[in-house]
């Protein structure tokens, strides 16, 4: 990992499903979140994601490329443009610095009418130093080993 390296893209479908169950799974009971005709009343064209789904689906977005050892030590968000069902958000990262084994990565996620989510993620790969040989970008898991860990769950 080096200044400056970027990471793969991770393209995520914004359903209804997801949008719903991030709110449930953070106990986010706002109605803009679940319900598309009170959504609407409150000037929504519908239901919405919540920032705790987009703070852990851009955490799943760097332990999924920097492997299941990562740790995840600070994450920095801010939501812009709304991710609404039916559109995809795609991730995207930059390494900004690296001092020894920890990484911060800039990350943007976007939509289909802009930027949804834009900050910064330090992490820790124990071994990316080079001090154990292991390899940081090395071992990384697909969405089922992040679904099975729980997105963002991670210390």
């Amino acid at each position: 990992m080096r200044v400056g390296d970027t990471l793969p893209p991770l393209e995520i479908e914004i359903t209804r499903t997801l949008i719903v169950a991030g709110a449930i799974a953070s106990r986010d009971y706002q109605d803009v979140h679940h319900d598309a005709e009170l959504a609407r009343q409150k000037g929504s064209p519908d239901i919405f994601m919540n920032i705790l789904t987009t703070n852990g689906l851009v955490g799943r977005y760097i332990t999924d490329r920097f492997g299941p050892r990562s740790v995840l030590r600070r994450v920095a968000i801010r939501l812009g443009a709304p991710n609404y069902p039916g559109d995809t958000m795609v991730l995207t990262g930059t390494v900004e610095e690296v001092e020894g084994d920890t990484a911060t990565v800039r990350v943007v996620g976007a939509n289909g009418i802009g930027r949804h989510v834009t900050g910064t993620v330090t992490v820790t790969v124990p071994g990316a130093d080079g001090a154990d040989g292991a390899s940081g970008t090395e071992g990384t898991e697909g969405a089922e080993g992040a679904a099975a860990r729980g997105a963002g769950s991670r210390p």
